[in-house]
């Protein structure tokens, strides 16, 4: 697999000591994620930045003990409303990059978060609540 040109990081999910050996890709570029996994038959979901709206890293003992964490995201993306970032080598590096793409990525296309507690909305009246919503 050719990486795009503008890859920012690149990484595998790591297994048994911390090492590379699995089927799924992470690829990180200035505006999406792509998440590619299989060997035989390959699937590969991709998360435009602007819509992550919060990140948390969470690391096992066993992932402490082999350097690696995972980072869990949630966005506004339909197909893939959560989705964990497994087992990657400086997890916490790696989760302040994405943050600050994400931030960047929001103020480029002037995206801002909209918090309403208790109750979201549907803006576009498309039966589906929004959280994120253009200015």
């Amino acid at each position: 697999m050719k990486l795009p040109e503008n890859t920012v990081w690149f990484d595998r999910k790591r297994t048994i000591f911390g090492l590379p050996w699995s089927f799924t890709k992470y690829i990180l570029t200035d505006e999406k994620l792509l998440i590619v996994k299989g060997f035989l038959k390959q699937s590969e979901e991709e998360i435009r930045l602007y819509r992550i709206f919060d990140m948390s890293l969470s690391r096992s003992l066993w992932e402490r003990l082999d350097r690696v964490g995972t980072i869990h995201c949630c966005s506004g993306d339909k197909s893939s409303p959560e989705f964990d970032i497994k087992r990657v080598k400086n997890p916490r590096q790696v989760k302040e990059n994405l943050s600050d793409l994400v931030e960047k990525q929001k103020i480029a296309r002037g995206v801002s978060v909209r918090e309403e507690m208790g109750h979201t909305i549907d803006h576009d009246h498309d039966g589906i609540s929004d959280l994120v919503e253009k200015k």
